[in-house]
């Protein structure tokens, strides 16, 4: 193989890795927000135009499931997708809702993990729309954090003083950097450091 052809396919791979982290991230973030509300939170609408968590949880959950089922062959809106169904909540519990939303999560994991960098190369469609399949990857990763940035919101509004930070707490960035160049990581010099 020549060298240009492994840079290109270790570029591929590092690119298909660091989505896959990304998703991971979205995903782990409003895991941690949702694991901090009772259930009954979860059904909650901040007012009449907006959805519940729940809701939007069904909602990722039925487009992953749509987008990533049959990546590489299949429109990426599938004909058995009732997206307006995803906006109803009729879940008869967290356990029912949490199963939907693993499912979606799954259905992208695998799709994912299935892809070689040669796949990045080939073209998708998403309602009959062309996309290359780093763009149609992008295009879900655009989509779960909008969402996941609504989850966590939510999730921070109703839970309200009993919230627990999922990132960096206010004021804490000073002690978290200092752990990390702890761990071994260079700290950039400062100014007037030389």
């Amino acid at each position: 193989m020549a060298t240009h052809d492994v840079e290109t396919d270790s570029l591929a791979r590092a690119f298909i890795d660091a989505s896959s982290t990304s998703f991971r991230a979205n995903k782990g973030f409003a895991d941690q927000a949702t694991a901090q509300l009772p259930d009954e939170k979860l059904r909650i609408a901040l007012d009449p135009n907006t959805n519940s968590i729940a809701v939007v949880m069904k909602h990722v959950a039925g487009n992953l499931r749509s987008r990533w089922t049959d990546f590489l062959t299949t429109d990426g809106e599938k004909p058995w997708r009732d997206r307006d169904a995803e906006f109803v909540d009729a879940f008869a519990d967290r356990d029912e809702l949490s199963a939907c939303w693993e499912s979606g999560w799954r259905a992208l994991f695998d799709a994912l993990s299935a892809l070689s960098p040669a796949d990045l190369a080939r073209t998708v469609t998403i309602r009959g729309e062309p996309h290359s399949v780093p763009l149609a990857i992008q295009r879900s990763l655009a989509h779960c954090g909008y969402h996941v940035g609504q989850i966590v919101l939510t999730a921070r509004i109703l839970a309200g003083d009993d919230w627990k930070t999922i990132t960096i707490p206010r004021g804490g960035s000073a002690n978290f950097n200092q752990r990390a160049w702890d761990r071994g990581h260079d700290r950039p010099a400062l100014p007037g450091e030389t």
